[in-house]
Parts: structure tokens; C-alpha cells; sequence
């Protein structure tokens, strides 16, 4: 496990997954990220690669093969190699091997940074294409954040806050943890608030597409700052495991999105797939803030 640590806050991240995998506030001490209890969910904010999400059936098809991958791919679960070490930046890389080659025959550079500031942490994503043919993936952030003032005896969990406070809606998992068409309109309240409580999450994911917000407040119950996501991610899922009164709800951008129910098309023309040519590189990052 590797630290970063400065007057405001400590984090830790593991060479697994180059995972991120605690944010505790220096002055109270507090643990703001998951800590991977099973009963709920065993990770604590995995990167995902070279998908997010399910693909129908759990295979995908490219250039006449069929492939096989397991929900949110294989990036998670690899050893990355640790590069660069700082007072304020760590960065891991993971390349292809002959093991992911089997799953996903695209050689890769995949470079995962997190970078501390203050009172937030960046976390920054570099793709490069390393092979000789056009490269399609995608990539996307899964991050766990306790709740505010958790009661499991109360059902009420605080709130989301957007930067839009109007006309947002949102798509449901439907089947084999693949998305439906149906885009919902997200019910806020009077004051352009989704009010979050042991309900918000029955039927999975809340999954907000085409760029509609590109902040996340997570609020404490009467109203307060608790932490805020910031990115430019054009999907954002928000989830908490359904029906299990869970004490974390995850706040995740992605470039990139599960299949829709049914899919049977090609790798390359799944929804929001990232694409680069032979020695391109793909940057992104999203900031993490954490209040007092």
C-alpha cells in the first residue's frame, strides 16, 4: 500500500488495481472511502478497463472472434507496477500480457494516477494505443463514499446536488446487468435536489447519460457540503447495492456504459466507446473534494 499524506488529508492506494482505496480526513480522522466490507461490496473504488459495466451475455465480438469478459473487465484485479512516487503524486502502470490478450486482443498502455491537493485528489487516467491497429475500450471510475452520518435504523441518507437542478434523467439496469432505453426523469425536490434514502437504489444503478451534469455534491441530511466529485465524463452511474441498506453509495464517471439488453453488434459500435489509432494517447482525470 502506498500513502500520500499533507495538511489536509491521507490517502492509500494499493498496487491492486492501482486501487484507491482510503481518504481519511487528517483533523477528525474520518474515513470517507468504503472499506470493502463483503457483506456489501469488497472493493473500495476500482478503475475499470477495458469496459464499464456488463456485456450482454458476457462475451463481445471483433473481427470474427468471440471474447469473453467478466463485469467491468480485468484491470481491477491485475498488479500494476508502481512508477513514480512523490510527496504529492503516485502513478501505476499496467500493459498487456498474455493472459489479457486472450481476453481482449489489443495491446495497451494503461497508466492510473492520483495526484493530492489540498483538500482533493485527482485521479487521472492515460490510455495509449501501443499496437497496430485502431484500439477500442473504455474506462471509468467506481468509488465508494460512506455516508454521511450513517443510521441503518434511519431510512433517510442525505442528498445528490448536481450542477443543473432541472429536466435530468436517468436509464435502469434492465437485464444481465445490461441497460434498458427508457430514460426516466430523476425526481428532485423543490430545491433541485435528489433526496437519497434506503429506497433510492431498488433497482440498481441510476445511470445519467449524454453529459447532462458534470459535478456531484454527495450532502449531509440537513443540507451541508459532505464531498463533491467534479468531471467530464459524458455518463455518470450512481449506486448503492440494492436492497441492503448498504452504508456507502458510489458516485462513478465513465467513458463508457454496459450493453444495452439484447446487444449483438460489434466491440467497436458499443455505446460510448473510446477509440484511438496506433500511438495515440487518451487523457482524463476526475477530482475528488472532500469537506469538512
Amino acid at each position: 500500500m502506498k500513502t500520500l499524506s499533507n495538511d489536509s488529508l491521507t490517502i492509500q492506494v494499493s498496487p491492486q488495481g492501482a486501487e484507491l482505496s482510503s481518504i481519511v480526513a487528517n483533523a477528525t480522522q474520518k474515513e470517507y472511502l468504503w472499506q470493502a466490507d463483503p457483506a456489501f461490496w469488497k472493493r473500495h473504488s476500482p478503475v475499470l478497463f477495458p469496459i464499464v459495466g456488463s456485456l450482454w451475455n458476457n462475451e463481445y465480438r471483433h473481427n470474427g472472434i468471440t471474447y469473453h469478459l467478466s463485469q467491468h473487465g480485468f484491470a481491477r484485479d491485475k498488479e500494476f507496477e508502481l512508477i513514480k512516487e512523490t510527496d504529492t503524486e503516485l502513478r501505476f502502470k499496467l500493459q498487456e500480457s498474455e493472459d489479457t490478450l486472450k481476453l481482449y486482443p489489443f495491446p495497451f498502455y494503461l497508466e492510473i494516477g492520483y495526484r493530492l491537493a489540498g483538500n482533493q485528489i485527482e485521479i487521472i487516467w492515460v490510455v495509449k494505443n501501443t499496437g497496430n491497429e485502431e484500439l477500442h475500450f473504455q474506462i471509468g471510475a467506481h468509488p465508494a463514499f460512506y455516508y454521511p452520518d450513517y443510521d441503518e435504523n434511519s431510512q433517510k441518507r442525505g442528498f445528490f446536488a448536481f450542477d443543473r437542478t432541472a429536466g435530468l434523467t436517468y436509464k435502469l439496469i434492465q437485464e444481465k446487468g445490461c441497460i434498458g432505453d427508457t430514460e426516466y426523469p430523476l425526481p428532485l425536490d423543490k430545491e433541485g435536489l435528489l433526496p437519497l434514502d434506503t429506497h433510492t437504489f431498488d433497482k440498481d444503478a441510476l445511470v445519467i447519460e449524454d453529459s447532462q451534469v458534470r459535478r456531484v455534491d454527495l450532502l449531509n441530511p440537513d443540507g451541508s457540503s459532505y464531498l463533491t466529485v467534479y468531471f467530464t465524463a459524458p455518463v455518470v452511474g450512481l449506486w448503492s447495492p440494492p436492497a441492503k441498506n448498504a452504508p456507502f453509495v458510489c458516485i462513478e464517471p465513465w467513458y463508457g456504459r454496459c450493453d444495452r439488453v439484447n446487444y449483438s453488434g460489434e466491440y467497436k459500435d458499443r455505446d460510448w466507446m473510446q477509440y484511438l489509432q496506433p500511438g495515440e494517447t487518451f487523457n482524463a482525470s476526475y477530482l475528488v473534494e472532500i469537506h469538512k
